[in-house]
């Protein structure tokens, strides 16, 4: 299975709290991408766009830089179609069967990823009707599912979890506020979440400054008897709100 073979070695064995970092957004700019994988951290895991070009050569560079790799897929979002997701998007409108087989499309363009991210789902993930049979089919081929829906709509990560589909979700946007006090805000922050939690799960961008940040934050979690894991490690590890 994809997640078995391709997932970041981890040491099940680790007890201190772990927190997982997920870099969106990847390979729209070359420079952001080359960044990222050059720069951070191995155990930040990178996630790739679905409308990014050549993306089997930048996930072959990233895995090479001892990353881990999701592919995000777009869904219809509750300002659709305003936010327009793109025309590889899942939509609430289409049957199941067509929304299946644009998520293949999705993921035939690369190899040796974990799983998927799923991006801008307030509308899509908010209906069982609809969210279901793509995640059954996710079982299927062997991947875990991250949710990166903001507030609480979606159903995804209850429904993953009753069909056995490993998961994870987000708990905080790093650069919600790209500046570096914004940041360094919200890292202070999710270091405070992870000793309550035991596990949490971020995403941000590749920013020039998200990027610096993150390099100088992640030398200081030894320190702090906290560790960077890729999401992988931390797949069913969330307790469900």
């Amino acid at each position: 299975m994809p997640l078995q073979v391709y997932a970041r070695p981890f040491d099940a064995r680790d007890d201190r709290p772990k927190i997982a970092v997920v870099v969106v957004g990847l390979g729209l700019s070359r420079a952001a991408t080359e960044a990222a994988i050059r720069r951070l951290p191995p155990p930040i895991t990178l996630a790739f766009d679905a409308y990014a070009p050549d993306l089997d050569i930048w996930a072959a560079a990233a895995r090479e830089a001892g990353h881990e790799l999701l592919v995000g897929l777009p869904m219809e979002s509750s300002a659709f179609p305003v936010r327009d997701p793109g025309p590889r998007a899942l939509l609430t409108t289409l049957p199941s069967g067509d929304n299946i087989r644009r998520m293949e499309s999705v993921l035939g363009q690369l190899t040796g990823y974990v799983g998927v991210l799923g991006q801008h789902g307030s509308a899509f993930s908010a209906r069982s009707e609809n969210i279901r049979p793509v995640l059954t089919a996710l079982k299927g081929r062997g991947l875990m599912y991250v949710d990166s829906t903001e507030g609480d709509e979606t159903v995804a990560p209850k429904i993953a979890t009753e069909i056995g589909l490993p998961r994870a979700f987000v708990d905080l946007v790093v650069d919600a506020e790209p500046s570096k006090a914004g940041i360094d805000e919200n890292l202070s922050r999710l270091e405070s979440l992870v000793r309550e939690r035991a596990v949490v799960v971020a995403v941000a961008r590749p920013y020039p400054v998200t990027v610096e940040r993150l390099r100088a934050w992640a030398a200081t979690l030894e320190s702090k008897n906290l560790v960077l894991a890729p999401v992988s490690a931390v797949a069913d590890r969330q307790f469900l709100p």
